[in-house]
């Protein structure tokens, strides 16, 4: 059956397929390290609250059936130890049909993280993950060639990523038309990392060329993923090259990593590996894969339809399973960098000597001595988020003052989000924040006083919130 199997591909399937468990691993990893903090029974918008308000069929969740935070605990985890499993070849070394329930059972516990995550989980490389892992189910184990299809489906899905991102810079923000967008986003991007500060730094005309190389790889490269090989291969492996640089240059999540993956279904591994001989292909395997290549194209309709209109959504779902999405990201690009910067006191009173003490945050900038940290592919929930709320306060209406109230009452699994608690051995009496306009330093600032940052006092963002007295009934 040569026209349905593709044994050249057997490496890249390989190393696409550990590559995504690896992924899921840091996503189960990430859920179940911070949860608790978010969308727990305590947590910022806690879950059970959300499951009360939206129907299964709007949000389909095994947490409908019931929600807990030890089961929570138990379905991260759970997911865990099986991406271990998968990562370490298990799903090599049984039957066909186990592998691919194994993959759907990933699949299944992610969804249900996902569909109950609310702002924390808003983010496109969920449902990328989602989308992914659906269509690994599908590409089949050691005992089977790769299915050419399901790898079409795998560049179909890049496809959209990337013309997808491309489209919505083109059709937004005027800086990247005229090539200048890069002299502003290593700077204030949501999370910078440990060499964005210098990716600043870069001259001018590198930054246009950084622009130019970003539009060829997103709106003509893709094409090409589908053409004969070694074109294929060839398009593959720029769309790595591009995301290995942008990897270097900041933190988004496993984005970046995942877009690498994806590249893979479209590199051609003989030349270095050879082929291998498999078995006849099963023909209820068959049958399968051609299903869900039927169902992605019916599918596809609602995303290509978004693509083509000047209104185009980024990061969209068009159904409860995040099935064949719609991607892109930065349709628009800050200026200037602006931070919630949260301080405490432990003194009742406030006066005009009040000493305020600032919480440190594990990856958005604060202190202007600590050089940005690498956390990708780590997700930092808190720390995107509060990126946004200091663009928009509405945004983070719904959550943020319940987060200043956590840290008046020292709470542990709040405080595990955070890098430094000034108030270890006692609660403060009060908590503010700030909003401060960021900068990163030059050349020159850096070497004079050792800080990659700057920054300047915009004013106060909100309301203190105080401790009530402790005679206060209901206070802890």
């Amino acid at each position: 059956m040569e026209w349905f199997e593709a044994p050249e591909y057997w490496l890249s399937r390989l190393v696409l397929q550990r590559a995504v468990a690896a992924l899921y691993l840091v996503a189960f990893v990430s859920a179940a390290l911070q949860f608790r903090a978010l969308i727990g029974e305590r947590g910022l918008t806690p879950a059970p609250d959300f499951l009360r308000r939206v129907p299964f069929r709007a949000s389909p969740s095994l947490f409908h059936w019931r929600y807990s935070d030890r089961l929570f605990a138990a379905v991260a985890w759970s997911g865990a130890a099986l991406s271990a499993a998968v990562l370490l070849g298990a799903a090599d070394r049984v039957p066909l049909a186990v592998s691919m329930l194994m993959w759907a059972l990933l699949w299944a516990l992610y969804l249900s993280i996902v569909n109950v995550g609310q702002t924390w989980y808003a983010f496109g490389w969920e449902s990328l993950l989602l989308e992914t892992g659906f269509l690994v189910v599908f590409l089949g184990n050691a005992d089977v060639a790769p299915p050419m299809l399901v790898l079409l489906l795998l560049r179909w899905l890049l496809f959209r990523l990337e013309f997808g991102a491309g489209l919505i810079k083109w059709r937004g923000d005027p800086c990247w038309r005229n090539l200048t967008c890069l002299d502003y986003h290593h700077e204030t991007q949501p999370m910078p990392g440990p060499l964005s500060w210098f990716f600043h730094h870069l001259p001018k005309p590198v930054h246009r060329v950084e622009v130019a190389a970003n539009h060829l790889t997103q709106l003509v490269v893709p094409f090409l993923l589908f053409f004969p090989q070694p074109v294929a291969s060839a398009a593959g492996l720029a769309v790595i090259v591009t995301q290995l640089w942008l990897v270097a240059s900041g933190n988004f999540a496993w984005l970046n990593w995942l877009t690498v993956v994806l590249a893979l279904a479209a590199v051609d591994s003989s030349p270095v590996a050879g082929t291998r001989e498999y078995g006849q292909v099963p023909p209820w395997y068959v049958a399968v894969v051609i299903g869900v290549t039927v169902l992605v194209l019916v599918l596809s309709w609602w995303p290509v339809r978004n693509l083509l209109t000047r209104r185009q959504q980024m990061n969209r779902s068009f159904n409860p399973l995040h099935l064949v999405n719609t991607y892109g990201a930065f349709g628009s690009v800050t200026r200037l960098r602006h931070e919630v910067v949260i301080e405490g006191t432990d003194e009742e009173r406030i006066t005009g000597s009040t000493r305020w003490r600032e919480y440190g945050f594990k990856g958005k900038p604060g202190d202007l001595r600590r050089l940005p940290r690498q956390y990708a592919p780590y997700h930092l929930r808190l720390d995107w988020l509060l990126w946004f709320a200091a663009l928009s306060p509405s945004y983070a209406a719904p959550w943020f003052t319940r987060l200043l109230r956590k840290l008046l009452e020292n709470d542990p699994d709040t405080l595990r989000l955070l890098r430094t608690n000034p108030f270890p051995d006692r609660p403060p009496a009060q908590v503010r924040a700030l909003l401060y306009r960021y900068r990163f330093t030059t050349w020159r600032e850096l070497r004079s006083t050792g800080a990659w940052w700057d920054r300047e006092l915009v004013g106060p963002y909100g309301q203190p919130v105080s401790r009530p007295p402790a005679d206060t009934p209901g206070t802890p």
